[in-house]
Parts: structure tokens; sequence; C-alpha cells
């Protein structure tokens, strides 16, 4: 009778325990499967309970990431924002500096730190606002004058806001600075201060809205401009000639030696220029990363191609390959590969180079004398008709894979582009013109753009600031 108990018990324990087994297996099998066991078995009220249980509450959406400065990409673009202000102070005053005469030196060079000092002043109070703030397809709004709505924890990307000003405020800055070599040798101080204030405001900030604001209808249009053919270089260069124009020719051109009086200045200046672009293009990606790195590569090739193609025509023309046209042939390839920077491969930019080196040479030469005007150091020839090849060359060589890895929008055929390109620079070219001219014309009426005869023949350096270089 005990043994039977025991039996009786053992039995009891191991059917529950089969029992409790089944019916884990049943709470992991999917319901479907589930229900056609219950069909076949003693235990479907267990698998019915486990069939009807209330599905389990969603979990709420995870939060939206929230947007936070990269150092990463805020390491690289103070790198390139310091990059981009070498080229001007020292590497344009060293590249202009050398190419005038001895008397004009530090006048020369004296434009370009002033564009630096009050181009600052002006970008802060109201040019970044004009330029980058606003819904307007045209031009910007006052609302960030005196970078009022830059707050101290902004972010443009994933840089902070205040980055994004002075990035931009170097390219400002090396526009207008540009434009001062077409106005070497002859221009008032005073009359230069007074245009670059007003210069900023009504042509370089509504262009750059144009083209690189959100709502600027350039970019709108589908423009495609990387890092400044349009903005800088085109913009710069037109007003040049258009202030070249409106100067009159030095005094003695033809007639007495104009030859540069220290190449060594200008070849030193030419190579901070190569090395600063390498954050005028690199750092246009606003991040570090494969398009940064790319635009840098794209910059080199075609600047060492254009240096090439230059002197090889030179030497063909003038039996020999100098100096200068190795330091303006490489600064001739880095214009022309800024507005396609971003957008195009080694193959395209080497091309490009190869073709800008040949068509710049002929800007400062046969196009200068088509035009007859005295254009001191070149700044139409190199910039503006370089940005000009740069521009319309960027819709034929642009890179698909690029494009699109970049989220890039492009008219549906290349004949498209290239309309939209060529819009783009046709606008500028006018709207710099017209404007250049109504403030030039303004100052010139008030207090006079061109230094008198006396003091162009003492040179600009004593006659304008006091200075001479023994």
């Amino acid at each position: 009778m005990k043994k039977m108990l025991m039996a009786l018990s053992l039995s009891g324990a191991l059917l529950g325990g089969s029992a409790m087994v089944w019916a884990e297996d049943a709470a992991s099998t999917p319901v479907a499967e589930q229900t056609v066991a219950a069909s076949d078995t003693a235990a479907a009220s267990t698998v019915t309970v486990a069939a009807e249980a209330p599905a389990p509450v969603e979990a709420a959406p995870a939060p939206a990431p929230v947007a936070k400065v990269d150092t990463g990409d805020t390491a690289w673009i103070l790198v390139s924002t310091a990059l981009v202000l070498l080229m001007t102070i020292p590497g344009l005053a060293l590249f202009y500096g050398g190419m005038v005469r001895k008397k004009n030196v530090l006048s020369t060079m004296m434009f370009s730190l002033s564009a630096a000092i009050l181009v600052s002043l002006i970008w802060v109070i109201v040019g970044y606002s004009l330029a980058f703030s606003g819904s307007g397809a045209y031009v910007g709004d006052f609302a960030k004058s005196m970078l009022n709505g830059v707050a101290f924890d902004a972010l443009s990307g994933t840089i902070p806001e205040s980055l994004f000003v002075i990035f931009q405020m170097t390219f400002a800055i090396i526009t207008v600075a540009i434009i001062s070599g077409s106005i070497a040798d002859r221009m008032k101080y005073s009359a230069f201060m007074a245009f670059i204030a007003v210069w900023v405001i009504l042509v370089y900030a509504p262009i750059t809205h144009w083209v690189w604001a959100a709502d600027g209808w350039l970019f709108k249009a589908g423009a495609l401009d990387f890092a400044g053919g349009t903005v800088v270089h085109i913009n710069a260069g037109v007003a040049g000639l258009v202030a070249a124009y409106m100067l009159g020719k030095r005094a003695g051109l033809g007639r007495e030696s104009m030859a540069p009086h220290n190449l060594t200045l200008t070849v030193i200046g030419a190579s901070l220029i190569w090395v600063g672009w390498f954050g005028f293009n690199g750092g246009s990606a606003l991040g570090a990363g494969a398009r940064a790195s790319m635009a840098i590569l794209v910059t080199q090739v075609a600047a060492a191609a254009a240096a090439f193609s230059w002197l090889i025509v030179e030497r063909l023309v003038r039996g020999k390959a100098s100096v200068l046209g190795g330091a303006s042939g490489a600064v001739a390839g880095l214009v022309v590969i800024t507005p396609a920077a971003g957008f195009v491969g080694v193959g395209g930019a080497l091309i490009m180079g190869l073709i800008g080196g040949v068509v710049c040479f002929w800007g400062i030469t046969a196009l200068k004398r088509l035009l007859k005007a005295d254009d001191a150091l070149d700044a139409f020839g190199l910039h503006a008709v370089g940005g000009i090849v740069g521009a319309i060359l960027t819709g034929v060589f642009y890179s698909d894979e690029i494009i699109k890895a970049a989220n890039v929008a492009l008219a549906p055929t290349i004949i498209e582009q290239l309309k939209v390109q060529l819009e783009g620079v046709l606008a500028t070219m006018v709207y710099s013109a017209v404007v250049t001219f109504i403030i030039l014309k303004v100052i010139d009426l008030v207090i006079g753009i061109r230094v008198s005869a006396d003091d162009e023949r003492m040179g600009l350096d004593l006659s304008q600031h006091g200075e001479r270089i023994e």
C-alpha cells in the first residue's frame, strides 16, 4: 500500500511536470500554431488564455536627436578660417605688393590689410545679416544685425554659427582685397575705404544671398558654386575692371617701366595663397569628411595643371617660362576649381586646370589689350575670367557619384545645367558692374577717387601714408 501511494505521487508529479513544460512551449509558439494545437489537446484552455492575452503597450517613439556640435567638423572649420584669412594677410598683400613699383608697395599692402580691418566690422554690423538671414530671394534682412540673433550656443549644421560667421567673413575680406589689384598705384586711400564699406553691403552681401542662402534665387535655381566662383572671383574681377576704367590709366603707362619691384614677395605670397586655398575650398564642405578631402585633392590638381599649361603657353608665345607666370598660373587654377571643388573628381579637375591656365593667360594678354583698361595687377584677367571658366565648366565636369553622395539637385540635362550656370555668371557680372559704377561715381563726386598727379608721381606710400621703403 505504501509503495502504491508512492507510485501514485510520482506519477502525479511527472504528469504535472509534463503539463508545465507543455504550457511553456505553447507560450513561446506563435498564436496561429497555438490555436491548431489547442483543437487536439485537453489543455486548450491554457492555450486560449495565452492567445487572448492583451497585446503589449506600444513603446513611445524615441525622441528626435538633439543637434549638437561635432568637434571634428568644428576643428576643421576653425583651421580653414585661419587659412582663408592667411590668403589675404599676408598672402595677397605679398602677392600684389611684389608686383608694383617700390614707391607703391606699402600702399598696395595697406589695401589688403584695410580690407581685413574694415570688412570685419561691416560684416558683423550688417553684412552677415544681409547675406544669410531672412527669406527673400535677392537679399536678407536686418534680423541678425550686430549678430543679434546669433546665440552663444547656436548651431549652423554641426558647427557653431559664430564659427560660420567668421568663416564667411574671411571670404568677404579676400573678395574686397582682390579688387585692389585693379586700382593699384592711383586710388585715394580714403576713397578705397569708403568704397569697400558700401560695396560689401550693396554688392557682396546680396550676391552671396543669391548663391548660398537657402532662399536665394540662384541657390533655388540649382546653380553650382561650391566655394565662390561667382560670389568671390567673378564679382571681384568685374568690380575691379569697372574701377580701372573709372580711375583711368596709370601715369606713364607705356612710356615708363612698370616692372614688378620684387618677385620674391610675389612668389611667397602666391605660395601662401595656394596653401590657404585648401581652407577656402576644403572648408566650404563645412565639415571634416570625404567631400572636404576630395575638395582639397582637386584643388591641388587644378592649381598644378593650370600652372603647367600657363608655363607651356608662355614659353611658346614669349620664349621663356617666367616665375611670375608660374605664380599667376597657379592662382588661375585655384580660381577655376573654386566653384567646382565639391562637385568634380580628379579627372575633371585636371582638365579644368589645363583649360584654365591657357584661358587666363589669354585673359591677361590679348583680352586685356582688347578691353583697353589698365587693370594694374590683372584682377579681371585672373579672377573674373578664371571664375567664368570655372563656373561654366562645373556644369560639364561634375561627378555623378559626388553629386549623389552630397545630395545635390541638378537640372535634368547638362544643357539645362549649363543654362543655370550661365545665368548665374551673367547676373553676377551685370549686377556687380552696374552697382560698382554707381558707388564709385557717387564717391568721385563727393571726395574724388584718384590721387593728384603730383601724389601719383611721388608714390602712394608717401602721399597717402607718409611712409616709404628705403
